[in-house]
C-alpha cells in the first residue's frame, strides 16, 4: 500500500489544501496562523524527506515515483508527476527554504492570514514546477507561482514595491508565454498529440524547429535565471521585497530557470543545445563579470546581494554548456549551494534591517560591536558566497571551472578566455562582499547623526544612546540588540548544510550524479551526430571538430 501511495501528489497538495483552511482559523492577531503555516511547512518537508528516503533510488537515472491521472482528457492534460536526480534536490531545497522563510516572517503583523495563505500556495506551486512531467502542467504551476510572489512583493514590500512587483510580473509572465507556445508546438508535432515530456523527448523534430523552440525556452528560463540582459527585474524585486520573500526569490525561484534549461532545453532539444552551448558559455561569462561589477555600484545592501546572485548564476550556465560530467554536476551543485547561501544572506539582511530600519549601507556602520552575533553570521555567509574552501560555494564553482577547463569539445583558446574571464569575476566577489561587511558593521563615519529625545546624539559621542544606523533608542528600549534564538536557529539550519556540503560534497552529488552523467552522455551523442553531418559549421577557434577521449572521470573522483 505504501508503494502505491501518491507521495508526490500529497506533497504538492498538502500546503495548497492547508492554505484553504486559514480563513476559518479562529485567530484575530495572526499568532495562531503563523504556527499553523509553519507546522504545515515542516510536515510537508518531512513528508518529502521520508518519501525520497524510502522510495527514491539515486542509482537510477529514470523517472521514479511516477503518478499519472487523467485531469482534463478533452485537451490531453494529465496530472503526471515524477522525480529524478535533477528534481529531487531542488524539491528538497524548495521545501527547506520556504519553511524557514515562513519562520523568518514571524513578525509579520499586517494581514497575516493573507500572507501565510500566499506563502503556502507558493510552496505548492514551486514543488509542482519541479515534479511536473506534463509540459502543460508545468506551465500551469509556473503561472500559479507568479501570483503569490506578485502579491507578496506589492503588499509587504518597500517604498517602490508596486513598481518592482509589476516589473517582476510583466517580465516573468511575458517570458512564460514561450513555454506555452513551445509546449504546444512540441505536443502537436508529428502524428500523436501528447504533453508528456518523456514522449516529447522521443519525437524527431526538424533542426530549424528545434532551434526556434530552444531559443524560445531560453528566453523563458533566461528571465527566471536572470541572464543578461533579461535580469533587470531581479534587483528591483529584491530591493523592495521583504526578507522572507527575498529568501524564496533567491533560494528557489532563480533555480527554476536552471532546472528548465536542463529538463527541457537539454533533454528534449539536445541537437539544438549543440548550437547554443557556446552562446550559453558566453552568456555565463557576461553574467559573472557584469553582476560582479554592478555589485560595486550598489549602496543598497539587498541590491548588492541581488547582483551577486546574477553573477553566481553565470556559473550555472557555464556548467550546463561544458559537455562534461563534472561541469553539469557543478551546475547542479551551484544551484543547491547558491540557494542555501543566498537565502541566508537575504535573511541576515532582513535581520539587520529590523534593527537599523534602512538598507542604505552608507547609513549604517559601526554596529558590529552592538550586534556581534549578527556580524559573525553575516561574515560566515559572505565567506560561503565568495567560495571559501570548506564551504559549498567553493566545491560547486571549482567543479564548474574544472569541468570547463577539461572539456574536449571546446578549443584551447575558447577555454582559456572563458576560464580567465570567469576567474576575474570570481576575484571580484570577495572584494564587494567584504567591503559590504566593512561598510555595514565597521565604518564609524558612515551614518549621520541621529536625534533622540530632541537632542543630537552621534554614534561615538553619546554612550547613553544605542544606535542602529539612523535609529537611536534608549538602552532600556533596546531589548533585542543582537540576534534572537529564533534567528540563530534559522541561520544555523543553512550553515550546517553549507559547511556539510563543502566538507563532504557527496552529501548532495550522490542524489543526482547518475542523472547528470546520463544527461551529459546524451549531449555528447548529439554533438557527435551534428558534427558528423555538418563539421564545417564550427569555428576552429571555438569548437573542436571531433570528440577526444573524456578525461573528466579522474577529476570527478577527487571531488567526490
Amino acid at each position: 500500500m505504501m508503494d502505491r501511495f501518491p507521495w508526490l501528489t500529497a506533497i504538492i497538495l498538502l500546503p495548497l489544501v492547508a492554505s484553504m483552511l486559514i480563513p476559518f482559523l479562529p485567530d484575530k492577531e495572526g499568532k495562531q496562523v503563523r504556527w499553523y503555516a509553519l507546522g504545515v511547512g515542516i510536515a510537508d518537508f518531512f513528508l518529502m524527506c521520508y518519501a525520497f528516503w524510502k522510495h527514491y533510488d539515486a542509482s537510477s537515472a529514470t523517472f521514479q515515483l511516477v503518478e499519472k491521472y487523467a485531469w482534463v482528457p478533452q485537451i490531453g492534460l494529465n496530472w503526471t508527476v515524477s522525480v529524478d536526480g535533477v528534481s529531487v534536490p531542488l524539491v528538497l531545497l524548495a521545501g527547506l527554504v520556504t519553511t524557514l522563510s515562513m519562520f523568518a516572517a514571524w513578525q509579520v503583523d499586517r494581514k497575516p492570514r493573507l500572507f501565510y495563505f500566499l506563502m503556502l500556495v507558493l510552496y505548492s506551486a514551486q514543488i509542482g514546477v519541479f515534479v511536473a512531467q506534463d509540459i502543460l502542467l508545468l506551465f500551469i504551476a509556473w503561472e500559479v507561482e507568479l501570483i503569490p510572489v506578485y502579491l507578496l512583493v506589492s503588499i509587504w514590500g518597500g517604498k517602490n514595491r508596486r513598481y518592482a512587483a509589476t516589473k517582476f510580473l510583466l517580465y516573468t509572465a511575458a517570458a512564460s508565454i514561450f513555454i506555452l507556445v513551445a509546449g504546444l508546438a512540441m505536443a502537436f508535432y508529428g502524428n500523436n498529440v501528447t504533453f508528456d515530456m518523456v514522449e516529447l523527448g522521443l519525437k524527431n523534430y526538424p533542426l530549424g524547429l528545434e532551434l526556434l523552440l530552444y531559443a524560445g525556452l531560453l528566453v523563458a528560463f533566461g528571465v527566471k535565471l536572470a541572464i543578461f540582459p533579461m535580469h533587470t527585474w531581479l534587483p528591483d524585486a529584491h530591493g523592495e521585497a521583504s526578507a522572507p520573500v527575498s529568501m524564496i526569490l533567491a533560494g528557489v525561484l532563480l533555480k527554476m530557470g536552471g532546472y528548465g534549461l536542463i529538463r527541457l532545453n537539454m533533454e528534449l532539444l539536445s541537437d539544438a543545445h549543440v548550437y547554443f552551448a557556446p552562446i550559453l558559455a558566453m552568456l555565463g561569462v557576461i553574467n559573472i563579470i557584469y553582476g560582479a561589477f554592478n555589485s560595486f555600484a550598489q549602496t543598497n545592501m539587498k541590491r548588492r546581494l541581488a547582483f551577486s546572485s546574477i553573477s553566481h548564476m553565470g556559473f550555472v550556465l557555464l556548467g550546463i554548456a561544458s559537455y562534461t560530467d563534472l561541469g553539469i554536476s557543478g551546475a547542479m551543485l551551484q544551484m543547491i549551494s547558491h540557494g542555501l547561501i543566498a537565502a541566508v544572506l537575504f535573511f541576515l539582511a532582513g535581520v539587520t534591517y529590523d534593527r537599523t530600519h534602512t538598507m542604505a549601507m552608507n547609513e549604517m556602520g559601526n554596529i558590529g560591536q552592538t550586534m556581534p552575533k549578527v556580524f559573525a553570521l553575516f561574515t560566515v555567509g559572505a565567506m560561503a558566497s565568495l567560495a571559501l574552501p570548506g564551504m559549498s560555494g567553493f566545491v560547486s564553482e571549482l567543479a564548474v571551472f574544472v569541468g570547463v577547463t577539461t572539456s574536449d569539445i571546446y578549443s584551447s583558446p575558447f577555454r582559456i578566455v572563458t576560464v580567465f574571464l570567469a576567474a576575474v569575476g570570481l576575484i571580484l566577489t570577495p572584494v564587494y562582499l567584504l567591503s559590504m561587511l566593512r561598510q555595514v558593521f565597521y565604518n564609524p563615519g558612515a551614518a549621520p547623526a541621529c536625534v533622540l529625545g530632541g537632542a543630537t546624539n552621534s554614534k561615538n559621542g553619546d554612550d547613553e544612546a544605542v544606535c542602529f544606523g539612523t535609529s537611536c533608542v534608549l538602552p532600556g528600549n533596546a531589548v533585542y540588540n543582537d540576534a534572537k534564538p529564533r534567528e540563530l536557529f534559522i541561520a544555523a539550519c543553512f550553515f550546517v548544510l553549507i559547511i556539510g556540503i563543502g566538507v563532504y560534497p557527496k552529501l548532495a552529488t550522490q542524489i543526482y550524479d547518475v542523472k547528470t552523467v546520463a544527461v551529459n552522455a546524451q549531449m555528447r551523442q548529439s554533438y557527435t551526430q551534428v558534427a558528423q553531418k555538418n563539421p564545417q559549421y564550427y569555428a576552429k577557434r571555438v569548437l573542436t571538430p571531433s570528440i577526444a577521449e573524456s578525461k573528466v572521470a579522474p577529476v570527478l573522483g577527487i571531488i567526490e
